[in-house]
């Protein structure tokens, strides 16, 4: 049994993923901002915690962290302001790695976006650009740091029913299911073959995707 420590974890992928998590033997805590979603969280079998990770400096992060075994990140500040969205998704995430290295806790998966590249195109003047900006330098901070990362980095997220496949680095979107996601991450915290590497995925076509394990190559 492993004790995962989800941020985001009222998320679609976060409550998708905790059941997978918990099926296996797991035990999960999902942190969320809003106390009026823990009942959404314990009904996938995980543990809420109740934290307001925008406000909270590096040793808050680390009491909530010390204990687990591992953790990972799916909280963003889901299309907000250009403050929040550096608040959240570069800022606050930045903090729960330093907080994760402090509390000893080394595993980290850290879930970004299909376009996290240092010349991802985004022009400075769009809306999408501070999301872009936040995920590549926070992408940036976990190859820096001293954990055991996983930097998963899926395309165009869909409602679609899960596959259990996905095609590797593929081409445009990258659409792919918040199902599969939440199997790629269950997946890459089942053993060590994801650290150190940035996993770009989306369903691909039927024809060239392949079972997830087999494409994780675990």
């Amino acid at each position: 049994m492993s004790r995962i420590l989800v941020f985001g974890g009222h998320g679609r992928i976060a409550l998708l993923l905790a059941p997978l998590l918990v099926e296996r033997g797991d035990e999960v805590t999902g942190v969320i901002r809003n106390p009026a979603h823990a009942a959404d969280v314990e009904a996938v079998g995980a543990k809420a915690l109740v934290a307001d990770v925008e406000s909270m400096d590096v040793e808050a992060l680390a009491e909530i962290i010390r204990g687990h075994d591992a953790v990972v990140w799916s909280a963003g500040a889901g299309g907000g302001s250009p403050e929040r969205t550096y608040a959240v998704d570069r800022d606050a995430a930045k903090r729960s790695m330093n907080a994760a290295e402090r509390a000893g806790v080394r595993r980290y998966v850290m879930v970004s976006w299909l376009g996290s590249t240092a010349d991802h195109g985004v022009p400075e003047d769009d809306s999408f650009f501070p999301y872009a900006d936040a995920k590549w330098a926070a992408d940036e901070h976990l190859r820096a740091s001293g954990l055991e990362g996983t930097i998963l980095a899926p395309g165009a997220l869909t409602f679609d029913e899960p596959t259990s496949r996905i095609q590797i680095d593929p081409t445009g979107r990258g659409a792919v299911s918040r199902a599969d996601v939440a199997a790629v991450i269950a997946a890459s915290l089942h053993g060590p073959c994801t650290i150190g590497r940035t996993i770009r995925f989306g369903n691909g076509d039927p024809a060239s995707a392949v079972p997830i394990a087999d494409a994780l190559g675990c």
